[in-house]
């Protein structure tokens, strides 16, 4: 298998994971890292035995095949853009971009360029989703009716140290935790057709509450509880709850409901878990966990034992590079999220429905031996 040299731009949190899981996947060989901050680089050059390079050398550098980008949504796609420019494939967190123009604008550029273009999330490569994808390809429940899906707490000005971001326009909960949890209903049920939605910012400050600005207050100027409806193409309505203004809830992550049963999907945000199933009879059970690779734990978070195999889809989008085929999270998947995404917050806004103008196929599912060949 050919490795593809792999550089990152961005050296914050997030580039520790990268770097520490990268190596779990035979496609990747990473390589360098980048930043604007070049002691920050340097520093987690040196943590992970790669090089740090200047912004401008990553993007020049010969043995540098794709580049993820690491840096803040607000310049993904000048980042993204400026990857593709220098004749790189790119790969991005989430969200790939901030509006449907930026991310059909990257298309283009990547089509005129004959270069790939990913996009995180790829939690729902991870054995559980896959699980509830194969159950779902199956028939055990029939068609997918509806749905139900909440990602509710109360901010993150409890424990981030610099919180801002997350309560600017391009962020909260719908921008930066919805990307799990509208990816995996598109890969689950398929292309979103028409969203509605209605949306408001409770507090109108955030008061932080750890580390060296403990107690400063930041503005709230985008909406931090939002109640979308999600209509699909396959016909399927979908509620989903986001919102960082709730104390505590007993909402389920994920529900959907089908003709002939019920599947219950844990947290998007994650790769592993239990997948229920209840029948036409209403008793409830957890399917019998699978040998899927990425539903296996392989890490310890604060006592509980995680699957986390973050780089899946980079590693995913490197092989098929090689191999001449399509990538799993592909950008028609990432751009059409985004306008789901946008179109919540714009139908909130007009009260509204708002019907999308971009839709895309299921990405290809991903067998417990597909994931397999995947990893060195």
């Amino acid at each position: 298998m050919e490795k593809l040299g792999v550089g990152i731009i961005g050296c914050g949190n997030i580039s520790a994971a990268y770097l520490r899981l990268g190596p779990l996947f035979k496609a990747l060989d990473m390589r360098a890292v980048a930043d604007i901050n070049m002691e920050v680089a340097q520093a987690r050059a040196d943590e992970f035995g790669v090089r740090a390079e200047t912004v401008d050398g990553l993007l020049a550098a010969d043995d540098i095949d794709v580049i993820v980008n690491l840096t803040i949504p607000a310049v993904h796609y000048q980042v993204t853009r400026q990857i593709l420019e220098a004749g790189k494939h790119a790969y991005s967190e989430k969200p790939l971009v901030l509006t449907l123009e930026e991310g059909e604008t990257l298309r283009d550029l990547a089509a005129a360029k004959g270069l790939r273009v990913g996009s995180a999330p790829d939690t729902f490569l991870g054995g559980a989703h896959q699980q509830a994808r194969a159950a779902i390809d199956a028939g055990d429940v029939g068609k997918i009716i509806g749905g139900t899906c909440h990602v509710m707490g109360h901010g993150m000005e409890h424990w981030h140290p610099n919180p801002d971001f997350f309560f600017q326009p391009g962020a909260g909960p719908v921008l930066d935790i919805g990307p799990y949890y509208v990816t995996n209903l598109i890969q689950l049920i398929g292309p979103v057709k028409t969203v509605s939605a209605m949306a408001a910012a409770t507090f109108k400050t955030r008061t932080i509450s750890n580390g060296p600005r403990n107690g400063e207050t930041v503005p709230v100027d985008t909406p931090t509880n939002i109640h979308a409806l999600l209509e699909f193409h396959n016909g399927a309505i979908v509620t989903l709850g986001a919102s960082w203004d709730v104390w505590a809830h007993s909402h389920p992550n994920m529900e959907l409901y089908g003709e002939s049963g019920s599947l219950f999907v844990p947290d998007p945000n994650f790769f592993g878990g239990n997948v229920g199933h209840a029948g036409e009879d209403g008793d409830r059970k957890n399917l019998t966990t699978t040998d899927h690779p990425f539903g296996i734990a392989n890490q310890d978070d604060n006592g509980t034992p995680r699957a986390n195999y973050r780089c899946a889809g980079l590693a995913d989008m490197a092989q098929a590079i090689t191999e001449g085929r399509k990538h799993r999270c592909d950008i028609d998947l990432a751009v059409h999220a985004v306008e789901v995404m946008t179109g919540i917050l714009r139908a909130a806004e007009s009260r509204t429905y708002v019907d999308m103008t971009t839709t895309c196929e299921r990405p290809a599912a991903l067998s417990a031996k597909e994931a397999g060949a995947l990893l060195a």
